[in-house]
């Protein structure tokens, strides 16, 4: 019997505006993305050999949970200069994650903020030691 091995493994998710996404995640982010000849923009992340693909869908429906945690030594930092940049982060009052005047979760788990991009994915940075 054959064993099946994978030989590229990469995450994906949609948007519903591939400039508008473009724009957020080069300007806002300033991470490096990359285009392809298939209307596709690749995240080129750390620690994420092949990347992370954007594609548009014309039904896209917003993820409700988060598609990419971004690491940082110090989410408070993060979220400032990211708020700096026009990032808006989600607030929660109530339940089990609620967030500070900033948007920050530091109750049990990881310290994290959650924001959307301009397609509505959640995102977040989170302390990462």
């Amino acid at each position: 019997m054959a064993t099946l091995k994978f030989k590229k493994i990469f995450s994906s998710f949609s948007v519903d505006d591939m400039e508008a996404a473009f724009t957020f995640y080069t300007d806002l982010l300033k991470l490096e993305v990359s285009r392809s000849p298939m209307d596709t923009l690749t995240l080129n992340l750390p620690g994420i050999e092949q990347g992370v693909v954007i594609y548009q869908k014309d039904n896209h429906q917003p993820a409700t949970f988060t598609v990419l945690n971004f690491g940082v030594d110090n989410v408070e930092t993060a979220v400032d200069e990211l708020t700096a940049r026009g990032i808006v982060f989600e607030h929660y009052d109530s339940g089990p994650l609620k967030t500070d005047k900033k948007g920050i979760f530091r109750g049990e788990g990881p310290v994290i903020a959650w924001f959307k991009d301009p397609a509505g994915n959640f995102l977040s940075v989170m302390e990462s030691k």
